[in-house]
This record gives C-alpha cells, sequence and structure tokens, in this order.
C-alpha cells in the first residue's frame, strides 16, 4: 500500500471514528434528557434515537438497550463524582490536612457538590425508577465507597465507617431529591457539619 493510500485509509478511519464518538454522545445526550423528564420506565428508543438525530441501528452499534444507556450514565456520573471526591482529598492533603475526618468531609463537600452540580441526573438515579437490578448496582457502589473512606481511617471499616458512609448517602438521597437548591445547600452543610463533631472511637 503506497503512502498516499495508507494517509487516505487513515483519515477515512478517524473520521469513522469521530462521527461514531459524535453518536454516542448525542444518544447518550438524548437518553439523559428523556430519563431525566420521562423516567426510565416511560423512555422509549425511539424518542432517544429521534432526538440524538440517530438510527436504531446505530443506537444498538454502540449500546445493548435502554439499560446499557441508563446504567452508562450512571457510571459516567459517578466517574466524575470520585474524580471530584479524590480531588477535593488531594487539595486538603496538599494543603497539610492529616486529619481523617477533615480529609472525609472535603470528599463527601466535593461529592454533594457534584450532586448539587448536577441534580437532575443524580435524583434520577435515587428515584428508584431504574432498570431491573439496578438497586443491587447501587448497593454495590454504596459497599465500595465505604471501603473508599475506610482508606481514609487507615482501613478501619468498623462501625465509624458505616455511619459516616450512611450519614451521606442519606444526605446524597435528600439533596439530590429536594426540589428546593438552597435548602439543599443548607442542608448538606448541616449534615457536614454535624459529622464534622463526631469523634472517632
Amino acid at each position: 500500500m503506497s503512502s498516499d493510500t495508507e494517509r487516505l485509509v487513515t483519515g477515512v478511519t478517524a473520521r469513522t471514528s469521530e462521527r461514531g464518538a459524535a453518536t454516542r454522545v448525542a444518544l447518550l445526550t438524548a437518553a439523559r434528557e428523556i430519563f431525566v423528564t420521562s423516567g426510565f420506565a416511560e423512555a422509549g428508543v425511539t424518542e432517544v434515537v429521534s432526538r440524538a438525530g440517530a438510527s436504531v441501528g446505530s443506537l444498538y452499534h454502540h449500546f445493548s438497550g435502554k439499560a446499557d444507556l441508563y446504567l452508562t450514565l450512571f457510571e459516567d456520573f459517578q466517574t466524575r463524582q470520585t474524580q471530584r471526591t479524590k480531588q477535593a482529598v488531594q487539595e486538603a492533603r496538599a494543603g497539610g490536612e492529616t486529619d481523617p475526618m477533615r480529609l472525609f468531609i472535603a470528599g463527601a463537600r466535593a461529592y454533594l457538590e457534584g450532586c448539587l452540580a448536577e441534580r437532575e441526573l443524580a435524583a434520577l438515579f435515587l428515584r428508584g425508577d431504574g432498570p431491573p437490578g439496578f438497586e443491587v448496582i447501587m448497593r454495590d457502589r454504596l459497599r465500595q465507597w465505604a471501603k473508599r473512606n475506610a482508606a481514609l481511617f487507615e482501613g478501619d471499616e468498623g462501625a465509624l465507617v458505616v455511619v459516616l458512609t450512611g450519614a451521606l448517602a442519606a444526605a446524597v438521597s435528600e439533596v439530590a431529591l429536594s426540589e428546593d437548591e438552597d435548602a439543599s445547600r443548607t442542608l448538606a452543610e448541616g449534615v457536614l457539619g454535624i459529622i464534622g463533631q463526631i469523634r472517632r472511637p
């Protein structure tokens, strides 16, 4: 194959890849909008592809179906939340903070801020209107979250971590599902203030 032909093939492949990525983003954006307004159960694949300006075939090229779209949105959200909390903890450490509780609160504040920044999406995953088996995924994610929290406390996975994780999970639910953003922020700060007063056993 000549170098000109190779360049042509590489260029076509890159354009095809870019188109595929753009279609995938459009499908996820459309799914997010429809799931948020209609709920998972009421959303239809045809509605998603129509809003995305795509075809049913392209949806099934990128995703296995409606549940896969939902789970991808969830995983993407959780990835952003993990990045937010890690960055907050790293910044607190860089500022000289070593107290595990203060590090936990820095990460918790970032997580709650993420829920406020993406309230509609956070609420979507907490309403209970997800694909079959999603509640198992949520429970597993909560266990992973507890393990990450335990790492801040030198691996202590006892009662303290259960209490902290449970309190924060309840706060996340209230913050995400509340209609009043100002009240949500006040509640989030109040919860963090109370958590900050807890002393390690």
